[in-house]
Order: structure tokens, then C-alpha cells, then sequence
């Protein structure tokens, strides 16, 4: 085999063995496959797809490309992973609550992707937190603990590693057997027993549509449970942030402001909702309801913030709890509006790219993310506006990116007389 051949023979819509798809796998984590031959592959994938049979091999062949974890603990091993929004902060709050519960979470987690942040940007705005850890610190900090978010370690999927940083410069983000193997290969070679899948739909979303998340939905959670895998997917609103924050440090934030001060929300909302139901498929709880009580007694009791403090002092960071020790932007400006109405829309992809050029995320895999920028105080999709109030603050680096920010804020954040009615947090769930 070669990869050539393979790529010929997708690029012409043949359907892939098992043996090939195995065999590129090896070839992206060994570096036998060029990055110009994985992107080729990327974009032939995003073109002609592989197939639910093709999809579940590469799942497979990518999960295998690398060690697949074994636990021996007395709960179960858990996780959570969403497909990308904006302001989609949970995993910080869902592990360490999840752990408050009595599971144990294993969360292997990526960088951002296209528009949207990642958790370990995210967490990397946490002075001192090192998301690079080898597996025997990454199994310590999870036996001690009950939870660790990580990147993915060099013997941990490593063929997703290279597809996944080819895909975000590449515009093969949106395919569905990518995302697929790119999620579920990291995530069962995590070792898990359980898993909730938060698959999010809307303007901010990759699955624009409701029948495109359910198709993604549904890729993920039979790839899953054929591997053995206890897992359940929501389909979730993504018409506007979850959290009223775009931005790593921002994010972070309004973490500390749920787990410390209990702040109620969207971003707390859906983290009960997907921890109810990773506690059911856990068996630590009955009923997602039984599940959702527990883990907002987790929160509200101040434990999750605890467990919290533990996870990232033992990643290096002495100082979690400290919302005053993030990194702050130069540049603060309001962007008000220009007109009385209702907030009407956002173009969440258009906005989160502007939170990308402020330098909130990347163009190209060598770019430096800067944790400071970002937007804060997004006013909510119905919310009435007042002429000359603000509807978000920009915190950029200088004056010149903050005037950007705005330009496309103006252009796609859409005031209007009449109201707006947004849809339900949770939309669909996917068995």
C-alpha cells in the first residue's frame, strides 16, 4: 500500500478496506503519510465521504494507532465532548463536577478548531496549567483527583493529532466521518465505559442544520456503542454563545463565576443536563433528573470548584480559583448598538473568526494564541436594546484589531424591531 493510491482511489469515490484505512492511520502517527498527502486525504473524505463502514475503520485504526488506556478504579470512567460552539466552556465545569459525583474523567481534549476555541486554549490562559503531561502524570492526576484535562499525549491517538491540526488549516473541518473519528478515536482510546456527546446546531455551529447534527449525532453514538462504548448524544442550540463570552481568559471567568459563585445561565444549564445523563450511563444515577440533582449539588456546595483547584494544581497551576490572576486585554471598547430593537441573530461563524483575527485563535498551527482577547457581555438572542447600549465589550490587543472586531460585529449581529424567539438549550437527544 501507499498513501497515493489510497488517495486516488478516494479522490474516485471507491469504497475503502479496513487494511487501508488501518494503514493510513499507521502512516499518520509513524509520518509514513506527508502532511500535503493527509490534507489531500482530508479534502477527498470531505468530498466523497468513506461510508458508515469506512468511517467506523478509520474511528478504529485512528484509536489504534496509539496505546488505549485500561483503569482500575473504583467508579466509572466517564466523558463528555462537544462538537464546537461558541462561548462552550462546559468541560471545565462539567469534569470536575462529574468527579464531585464520584466518577472518574479521563478528558483527553483538542486546541481550537475553525471558529470555534478549544478547552485547552482555554485552560492554558490558567497561569502555570500545562496541558502536555505523560501518561503516568495524566493516570495519577485522575486516580488522586478524579479528573484531568489534557491534550492528547504522544502515545494517545497520535494519527488524530496530525489530521486534527491539517483539518483546521485545510477547510475539512465540517465532514462528518472526520469529526467522527477525530472525536471517538481519542475518546476510546481513553478507556471509557460511558460517554455524552454534546453535538451543537445552529449559526455558531458546524451542523448548521438540525438534520445535519442528527446525522452527525447519529455517526457518533453507533460508531460508539459498536465499539462498546456506553454513549448518548444532545443536540444542542448554538444560535448564540452559550456563555455571554468569547475568548480563552473570558471563558475561564465566567467558569469561575459558575463553579464559585453558582452564576445561573445557559453554561450551567447544559452542564447539569449532559452530567445527568454521563451519572446515568455511569450508573451512578437512576434517572438523569436523580443525576442532574446531584451535580448541581456538586456546584452550588462549592465541591466542583474544589475538585476544580485540585485538577489544575496538579497541572501546574497554583492560583485557579483567582479570576483577578487571568490575563486582561489593553484595549477594552463597547460595542453598542446603533438602533432600539431586539437582538434579533448573530452570525456566531462570522463573529467567532473575528475572535480568531483578534488573535483568540489561529490561521496556521504555528500561530500563538493570545488568551486575553475576546468579547464579553453578549447581551441574549430576544434581549431588548436600547439605542446606544452596549450589546458586547471587545478586549483586543490594540486599537486597530478592536476596530475589526466591531466592523464584523456590525455586519452580523443583526438588531431589529419585533421579537426574537430562540430555541430551546436542548433540541434532540440521540440514543
Amino acid at each position: 500500500m501507499d498513501a497515493r493510491a489510497i488517495i486516488a482511489s478516494l479522490r474516485n469515490g471507491e469504497v475503502l478496506s479496513e487494511d487501508k484505512l488501518r494503514w493510513f492511520s499507521r502512516g499518520l502517527a509513524t509520518g509514513a503519510v506527508s502532511d500535503a498527502q493527509a490534507g489531500a486525504f482530508a479534502m477527498a473524505v470531505c468530498l466523497n465521504g468513506l461510508g458508515d463502514e469506512g468511517r467506523a475503520h478509520l474511528t478504529l485504526g485512528m484509536r489504534d494507532s496509539g496505546d488505549v488506556l485500561a483503569w482500575d478504579l473504583n467508579g466509572p470512567i466517564v466523558d463528555k465532548h462537544s462538537t464546537g460552539g461558541l462561548g462552550d466552556c462546559v468541560s471545565l465545569v462539567l469534569a470536575p463536577a462529574l468527579a464531585a459525583c464520584g466518577a472518574y474523567v479521563p478528558m483527553v481534549s483538542g486546541r481550537g478548531l475553525g471558529h470555534t476555541g478549544g478547552t485547552l486554549d482555554k485552560l492554558e490562559a490558567i497561569i502555570g496549567y500545562q496541558t502536555k503531561q505523560s501518561e503516568d502524570a495524566f493516570r495519577k492526576v485522575v486516580e488522586d483527583v478524579g479528573c484531568a484535562i489534557v491534550s492528547a499525549t504522544g502515545d494517545i491517538a497520535p494519527a488524530d493529532r496530525r489530521l486534527y491540526a491539517i483539518r483546521d488549516v485545510s477547510a475539512t473541518v465540517e465532514s462528518v466521518d472526520l469529526i467522527t473519528a477525530s472525536i471517538l478515536s481519542k475518546k476510546l482510546a481513553e478507556g471509557l465505559e460511558a460517554l455524552v456527546l454534546d453535538v451543537k446546531c445552529g449559526s455558531g455551529a458546524f451542523m448548521r442544520t438540525v438534520s445535519d447534527a442528527r446525522k452527525l449525532a447519529r455517526a457518533l453514538v453507533d460508531t460508539a456503542n459498536l465499539a462498546g462504548c456506553r454513549t448518548t448524544a444532545l443536540i444542542t442550540d448554538m444560535d448564540q454563545p452559550l456563555a455571554h463570552s468569547l475568548g480563552n481568559a473570558l471563558e475561564v471567568r465566567e467558569v469561575l463565576s459558575v463553579l464559585c459563585d453558582n452564576k445561573q445561565g445557559r453554561l450551567l444549564e447544559l452542564t447539569v443536563e449532559l452530567a445527568g445523563q454521563a451519572l446515568v450511563a455511569g450508573g451512578i444515577s437512576e434517572t438523569v433528573n436523580e443525576g442532574a440533582k446531584r451535580v448541581r449539588d456538586a456546584i452550588a456546595s462549592g465541591h466542583a470548584a474544589e475538585v476544580f483547584a485540585r485538577m489544575c494544581a496538579a497541572l501546574g497551576a497554583k492560583d485557579a480559583l483567582n479570576a483577578a490572576a487571568l490575563p486582561k486585554a489593553p484595549i477594552e471598547r463597547a460595542f453598542v448598538s446603533e438602533h432600539t430593537g431586539s437582538l434579533q441573530s448573530i452570525d456566531g461563524i462570522a463573529v467567532g473568526f473575528a475572535v480568531v483575527e483578534m488573535g483568540g485563535g489561529r490561521n496556521v498551527e504555528t500561530d500563538q494564541v493570545d488568551p486575553s482577547v475576546g468579547l464579553s457581555d453578549f447581551l441574549s438572542l430576544g434581549q431588548r436594546v436600547e439605542k446606544g447600549q452596549p450589546i458586547c465589550m471587545i478586549h483586543a490587543a490594540d486599537e486597530a484589531s478592536a476596530s475589526r472586531a466591531e466592523a464584523v460585529l456590525r455586519a452580523n449581529v443583526i438588531i431589529d424591531e419585533g421579537g426574537a424567539e430562540p430555541q430551546p438549550l436542548v433540541l434532540e437527544k440521540v440514543e
